[in-house]
């Protein structure tokens, strides 16, 4: 297990940086190929109408399960903290508190996600043709929402530890078990988007066997033992405190990407929809290699936080804005080239919808870099254990201007196109970026003076 761990707290910063990072990288690219892969094959061998149908549920599957996602980023910040702090029995307790914790949000979400799939796509907009495959798949999807948070949880630990590797191995596993199951369901069975829906299910139980196994296998103060697990109130409400503000900021962030979505149905064209939501997942890899380093700031900067070396977290910041910047302009424009051949590992029946598809991706895909320096600024800021300030910022720079632009700049005739819509993306990350690199000189310099007077007194 050991040689699977990075050393966070000493050592060459851009090498391991970029070590400990690529694995997430893979990993996420893997989780979104579940996804992928559920395009790809409704929509060779069922059509444009069941890619519409699968890509209409993104938005508001991520606004539901992104509060409790959160609350798994709370979980790994409390045990970088405590691993950089080598407070052992700290990190024991909270191992042992998340666990309960993702049990009892994903049986609340399965209750949620199953109960109101068709009302809420309906209150989006969603066209009447893909309707109903649309509350077919999203119903299937929360049978097994659980598997998917209790890994998200299982996960963050391991990464707090050093270890992005074990994951990686976890879901390349399940990565393969979902594409085989797909073409069995699907061209085996026939059974369109609820085949896709079952074969993604059956993957994440797998992912989140293996990685709860494999926190059962440690031998160090992340071992998770089934006996000891229990709520522990002071953990409890630090993960809390750190998480849900997290949470919060995710699922609002979700929000105006659910008004851009009820903004896009409201062209009324099955086509434009199927364009959009097939261009939205090829730009989600783009997104996953630049939130990779984000969710390395979050744990670099919280184990140096943890033993207080704040002149290393600096330096941590501006490796991982570098690193994030290169990613982004190399590989933003890479794939918005590559678009029109993408896209029709998507959809196969209809050009129109593949011109939309490429329109999306040259406003989102081209500047995607900014977004990745908001993130990684996210992401050290969580790092400190500041999780309420960048949550504020992002409801206010990213969810509430989207809101505004979708409900007065979008209204007027002339701009009610997808191009102004997709403009909202860029202002949005660009002044929020530039808010949160100023609060995170703030706070970092406020908690240098607390670590002073710690040390004195």
């Amino acid at each position: 297990m050991k040689s699977r761990q990075t050393d966070m707290l000493q050592g060459s910063l851009y090498s391991g940086i970029i070590q400990y990072t690529i694995p997430i990288i893979l990993s996420s690219v893997l989780q979104l190929l579940f996804n992928a892969a559920d395009l790809v094959v409704v929509g060779q061998f069922c059509g444009s109408i069941s890619v519409g149908a699968v890509s209409a549920t993104s938005a508001i599957t991520n606004l539901i399960i992104n509060l409790f996602v959160g609350l798994s980023v709370g979980a790994g910040v409390c045990v970088a903290h405590g691993l950089g702090g080598r407070k052992d029995e700290e990190v024991h307790r909270t191992v042992h508190t998340a666990i309960p914790v993702a049990l009892i949000s994903g049986v609340f979400l399965t209750a949620v996600g199953m109960t109101f799939a068709k009302p809420l796509l309906q209150m989006m907009s969603t066209p009447a043709e893909v309707l109903p495959l649309s509350s077919l798949y999203m119903t299937i999807y929360f049978a097994g929402i659980t598997f998917t948070i209790l890994y998200n949880f299982a996960s963050s630990i391991l990464r707090a530890a050093g270890d992005t590797k074990g994951p990686l191995i976890y879901l390349t596993i399940a990565g393969v078990v979902n594409v085989i199951l797909n073409l069995v369901f699907v061209i085996g069975f026939d059974m369109n988007v609820a085949g896709v829906a079952l074969a993604t299910i059956i993957a994440q139980a797998i992912s989140a066997v293996l990685v709860v196994r494999a926190l059962m296998r440690r031998t160090d103060a992340c071992r998770l033992q089934l006996k000891k697990v229990k709520l522990y109130k002071r953990q409890l409400m630090k993960m809390v405190e750190i998480g849900i503000p997290a949470g919060v900021q995710g699922s609002l962030f979700s929000v105006s990407n659910v008004i851009i979505q009820s903004a896009v149905n409201s062209f009324g064209s099955a086509t434009i929809v199927a364009g959009n939501g097939a261009a939205g997942n090829i730009e989600g890899f783009v997104y996953t290699a630049l939130n990779a380093f984000s969710q390395t700031a979050v744990n670099y900067v919280g184990q140096n936080a943890g033993a207080m070396q704040f002149d290393r977290i600096k330096k941590i910041f501006r490796a991982c804005l570098v690193c994030v910047s290169v990613v982004g302009l190399t590989l933003g424009p890479l794939v918005y080239l590559a678009g029109p051949y993408l896209l029709r590992f998507y959809i196969s029946d209809s050009p129109e919808a593949i011109a939309y598809g490429v329109l999306r991706m040259g406003f989102i895909c081209l500047p995607y870099f900014v977004c990745g320096l908001m993130d990684v600024t996210t992401g050290a800021l969580r790092g400190l254990g500041s999780s309420f300030i960048p949550m504020v910022v992002t409801i206010l720079g990213v969810c509430v201007l989207r809101v505004a632009w979708v409900y007065t700049i979008f209204q007027i005739p002339q701009y009610h196109t997808p191009q102004c819509l997709y403009l909202s993306y860029i202002v949005s990350w660009a002044l929020t970026f530039a808010v949160q690199f100023v609060l995170l000189g703030a706070v970092l310099k406020k908690k240098e003076h607390q670590a002073r007077l710690f040390v004195a007194g």
